[in-house]
């Protein structure tokens, strides 16, 4: 276990030696501001791609997993809050999520493997943001311009130097105006969107609506499980201790609080999305619920303003999400190559941040635009990334740190969730990237289509 902290109750010590934690992370937060960041780490835009993982589940089952994977994430969020709170007490106040998982199991190796999956999970969504909107921005140039001779590539370039501005935001808590604008982004284009749908399915001239799975049973097999990683995935964030080290000490309780305002965005968006562009589209969605109402033959399946309105807040949305997943690596960087001793705004510590965090950011942007998988990625990263950190490691963390007794139920449920989601993960992983090799032959490096 590590060492208690030696200057109060509600401060880890390494924090007076350690720019990381002192300017990225820095605690001044109220509970609601952790609401806004956890509801943009949460509810974006991949919530467009849930009929495309109900296509492959049906009605019942998609669901069912809606459901439970929203239940236990909500109960898996609570109880990892619940340890970071006993450690604070205890006077190890922990702001990492990799420094709190070797802290509780007595693990050096858990340390580097939490890394791993972080650094795998926030690398793989930057890169899907930026991807994402180059997309938006080529739908809406396709329309204004059908025969223009500008590429997905290029968008993706305009989007990687946005990008490089804004993240020049020194702190995950200086992000807060951004992600409270961001939760209401999230609420308008999903009311657009259900919208929009409801007006397909309502026209005179509605998409044929058709619910069956694949014939071959092994297909629908791999297909269940390929979708059950999207859900994961979408309901996955990877990052609550460093969303709950934002919040200023003592942080108990507060935590409760930002889940219910983030599930309540979260009831609401998740299920309108998924029932109306699945109800309207059946197993022809579209990985991106958008393109599916504006197919690239024929008209418009929805008012062009109403979807054009939808892409813009998608769009915005974007950056928020880019922003959010990208503090775990600039807090990695400044802690290397910052001096806490010296301002935040000082030049020793401004000039590294401007190339680290550029660098960082063309990197995602260099990768977004050679591999446009983006209902892929969302599937791989859910199984190998989110489940282990959002939907293992939380009810482990538990019972090790409250050591309930075996006989009680809370001891089960846990351990029965750890078994479930660890085959779920393990058979996610291979049926997405099954998906994935099958998709590779179908696009080009810095190809101007997203595969889906």
């Amino acid at each position: 276990m590590a060492e208690a902290a030696t200057t109060g109750p509600f401060r880890d010590a390494r924090q007076d030696e350690d720019a990381g934690a002192a300017f990225v992370l820095e605690s001044k937060g109220k509970w609601w501001h952790a609401g806004f960041h956890l509801t943009t780490a949460i509810v974006g835009p991949t919530i467009l791609t849930l009929p495309y993982a109900f296509r492959g589940l049906g009605w019942g089952i998609g669901f069912l997993c809606l459901t439970v994977m929203g239940v236990v994430t909500f109960y898996s969020y609570y109880l990892m809050s619940l340890v970071l709170e006993h450690c604070e007490k205890a006077g190890r106040r922990h702001i990492r999520f990799r420094e709190l998982a070797a802290d509780v199991l007595g693990s050096g190796w858990m340390f580097y493997f939490v890394i791993f999956i972080q650094t795998a999970i926030n690398t793989g969504i930057s890169i899907g943001a930026i991807l994402l909107a180059g997309e938006c921005l080529q739908i809406m140039y396709s329309n204004i311009s059908p025969s223009g001779s500008l590429k997905l590539y290029h968008f993706i370039a305009m989007v990687t130097a946005v990008m490089i501005a804004l993240s020049q935001f020194p702190t995950f808590h200086s992000l807060r105006h951004i992600n409270l604008l961001s939760l209401l982004l999230s609420l308008g284009y999903t009311f657009l969107v259900v919208g929009a749908c409801i007006h397909a399915g309502t026209s005179k001239n509605p998409p044929p609506k058709d619910y069956s799975l694949e014939s071959s049973e092994t297909t629908r097999v791999f297909n269940a499980f390929t979708s059950i990683s999207i859900i994961a995935a979408i309901f996955g964030n990877g990052i609550l201790p460093e969303i709950q080290a934002t919040l200023a000490p003592p942080a108990t309780g507060k935590m409760l609080k930002g889940l219910v305002m983030c599930y309540t965005v979260i009831f609401f968006t998740f299920y309108s999305a998924a029932v109306s562009g699945y109800w309207v589209f059946g197993n022809k969605s579209n990985s991106n619920i958008l393109k599916s109402l504006m197919p690239d033959e024929g008209p418009s399946l929805a008012p062009v303003p109403v979807i054009g309105l939808a892409v813009i807040f998608v769009l915005l949305q974007l950056f928020a999400i880019g922003l959010v997943y990208s503090q775990v690596a600039y807090e990695i960087m400044e802690k290397q190559s910052a001096d806490v001793n010296q301002g935040i705004f000082s030049k020793r510590n401004l000039i590294p941040r401007i190339i680290l965090r550029s660098l960082y950011v063309i990197f995602c942007g260099f990768f977004a635009a050679m591999l446009p998988f983006f209902g892929d990625i969302n599937g791989v990263v859910g199984a190998v990334g989110f489940i282990p950190l959002d939907f293992i490691l939380p009810m482990l963390l538990y019972n090790m740190t409250f050591k309930p007794a075996k006989s009680s139920i809370i001891y089960w449920i846990n351990n029965s969730i750890i078994i479930v989601f660890t085959g779920a993960g393990l058979m996610g992983a291979f049926s997405s990237t099954r998906k994935l090799v099958l998709d590779a032959k179908e696009f080009k490096l810095f190809s101007s289509d997203v595969v889906d």
